[in-house]
């Protein structure tokens, strides 16, 4: 409890003692609001007036603030006896230090907003991402192809770790590396496009030749794609048309419409 001064007199505004403390006034009338200050009577002419305990209490309240002690805590450390002081200020420098771990890996993972990609996919898939930019694959494609990976590693994380290595080892192929390109540039054709078929049959023999290898690079292509397209709200005829030929006997891709 603060005690008036001897003859009863408050001698400082709210703005005078915000000043003292190095706080503003909003301040003052939260920690009222909050019970931690004291709240002095008016004075006839309906202001509130407050001593020098006033000013110190509120020092004190701002010195425990500024050292990130929560409010919450605050009156009943001013209350506290030296070993219980102690206690409680160990017991909040543990939580600061947790805290302060806490920011430190969320600065990291704001950092990494830099990198783009890498926020969201791993470092295997950031890599296989820029090759594909670099490679002359759409943004439209190469952000399908995001979405996908961002799928399957929330599915199935240990399966991706593989599949991201096989897509990887594939692009070292020319053929592939073609074929790929090919499918992207397909995603805007009709369906009825005469050059899907010859397409279909390049895409089947190319994998076809990575089984009989023991190969599994990019063996879910192209249902990848189409998966990708689905995940990510886009729709490609073409892509669809070319996932029915690949699955077709390799005569049938000759007639479109057979």
């Amino acid at each position: 409890m603060i005690d008036e001064p001897a003859g009863g007199r408050h001698q400082l505004t709210i703005g005078q003692l915000a000043d003292y403390a190095g706080v503003t006034i909003k301040a003052v009338r939260h920690y009222h609001d909050r019970g931690l200050l004291p709240e002095p009577p008016r004075d006839q002419s309906g202001y509130r007036r407050y001593s020098a305990q006033h000013a110190i209490h509120l020092v004190k309240i701002k010195t425990l603030a500024d050292a990130g002690v929560p409010l919450a805590r605050v009156k009943e450390l001013l209350a506290a006896g030296a070993d219980q002081f102690a206690a409680a200020i160990a017991a909040i420098d543990r939580d600061l230090v947790a805290q302060a771990r806490r920011i430190r890996r969320s600065r990291a993972r704001i950092a990494e907003l830099h990198a783009g990609d890498r926020l969201f996919v791993s470092a295997q898939v950031a890599d296989y991402l820029e090759r594909l930019r670099q490679m002359g694959v759409s943004d439209q494609s190469a952000h399908l192809e995001r979405d996908l990976w961002i799928l399957l590693h929330a599915v199935s994380p240990e399966e991706a770790n593989g599949w991201i290595a096989d897509k990887l080892r594939a692009l070292d192929d020319p053929e592939f590396r073609a074929l790929y390109l090919a499918y992207d540039a397909a995603f805007d054709w009709s369906p009825d496009d005469p050059r899907l078929p010859a397409l279909a049959d390049q895409a089947r023999r190319w994998f076809t030749g990575q089984d009989q290898a023991g190969e599994q690079a990019g063996g879910t292509d192209p249902a990848i794609a189409r998966l990708a397209a689905a995940s990510a709200g886009a729709s490609s005829p073409a892509w669809n048309r070319l996932a029915e030929l690949a699955r077709r006997p390799r005569n049938a891709t000759d007639d479109p419409d057979g």
